[in-house]
């Protein structure tokens, strides 16, 4: 818990005043220690791409790992797949079926990442409306995995995510990645790409993954204009 409210303000160039209010109503992950408001760095910067919300890229970086070059959007997806009429009627029954579609190595243990996405989700959904969700390891290094991935989902039936604004969850893109910069490079770059109504419309639509694949190059194309 390293970050202050005002550091936080800072990160995600905000007034300070915001995160107080945003504290108040509960949304944002924060810990009182000593009187004090604290915040999770990585924590924080998740909450806030998931939310697309607009983050520097240089909030991102991580001294370990900014010499690694940071993934396509559209390469993890070509790497994780998409796939059609995933079954499960709950949360969980959803998100088992999800992991046995995820490419992984042999040595990922499918169940413990199954548990860890449950986990993730009971602390927080990772919804964030109109009908998608972002299911993701809280700390992606655990997984030891070489490559990132995003996975896209499309469910037989919507299911309940306690998303915000209230709809069931159709569409599910699930980041795996071996560092939490590329996790969070990914995420804010995939937050982006969904406010692009072209986009957005073919995933809602469920287009062949030919037509996905060519919108999302497309959209991604304005991530380095």
């Amino acid at each position: 818990m390293n970050l202050s409210v005002k550091d936080a303000a800072k990160l995600l160039a905000v007034a300070e005043k915001t995160i107080y209010r945003w504290i108040k109503q509960d949304i944002v992950p924060a810990y009182k220690i000593n009187e004090n408001y604290r915040f999770n760095r990585a924590e924080l910067l998740e909450w806030a791409t998931s939310r697309r919300m607009g983050v520097s890229v240089e909030a991102f970086n991580e001294p370990e790992t900014v010499a690694q070059p940071l993934p396509a959007l559209s390469e993890a997806l070509e790497s994780g797949g998409i796939f059609y009429r995933v079954g499960g009627d709950t949360r969980k029954k959803v998100l088992l079926d999800v992991v046995n579609h995820l490419r992984l190595p042999d040595e990922v243990d499918r169940d413990y990442l199954f548990r860890v996405l449950l986990a993730r989700e009971k602390i927080a959904s990772t919804a964030v409306g109109n009908g998608i969700a972002f299911p993701h390891p809280r700390n992606p290094v655990l997984l030891h995995v070489t490559r990132p991935t995003v996975t896209l989902c499309f469910l037989d039936n919507p299911v309940d995510f306690h998303a915000l604004d209230g709809l069931p969850v159709r569409i599910l893109f699930t980041l795996i990645t071996p560092t939490l910069r590329s996790h969070l490079h990914l995420l804010s770059n995939l937050a982006f790409v969904l406010k692009n109504k072209n986009f957005e419309q073919v995933i809602q639509n469920q287009g062949s993954r030919e037509e996905i694949v060519a919108a999302l190059r497309l959209a991604e194309q304005k991530l380095v204009l």
